[in-house]
């Protein structure tokens, strides 16, 4: 698959609320995902994917989701894309509801995620 098929792949599943499914299908053994900056008591880059899986369910198991929308693929050049998400959620362990704009850029090797980078203004 393309790097844009498998973008448009992702936005679906996204969209429909099967993130650990999209990881499963598309990311490689040894991924990286790197944040905006790194979490209370983490680090800005997770690397493998079991770890983000872990990211990923730690994510949904502390938030709950008001309202999501995810836009794209904006495919740039052959082995990249990006996607825009905004949410509105709360942030379950302080009942802190907040509004996120993301920016993700994915990279792909060999029809498999390798790295993926978070943009936002926290």
């Amino acid at each position: 698959m393309s790097a844009k098929e498998i973008g448009q792949d992702l936005v679906k599943l996204c969209r429909e609320g099967k993130n650990l499914e999209c990881i499963e299908k598309y990311y490689a053994q040894d991924v990286e995902s790197v944040e905006a900056m790194a979490p209370p008591g983490g680090d800005r880059v997770t690397k493998g994917i079991e770890g983000v899986k872990g990211k990923n369910q730690w994510w949904m198991e502390n938030h709950e989701v008001h309202s999501a929308s995810v836009e794209g693929p904006y495919p740039h050049g052959k082995d990249r894309f990006a996607v825009r998400f905004d949410f509105d959620v709360t942030f379950k362990p302080e009942k802190k509801r907040t509004k996120m704009d993301e920016i993700a850029v994915f990279h792909v090797k060999d029809g498999k995620i390798v790295r993926e980078e978070f943009f936002y203004d926290m």
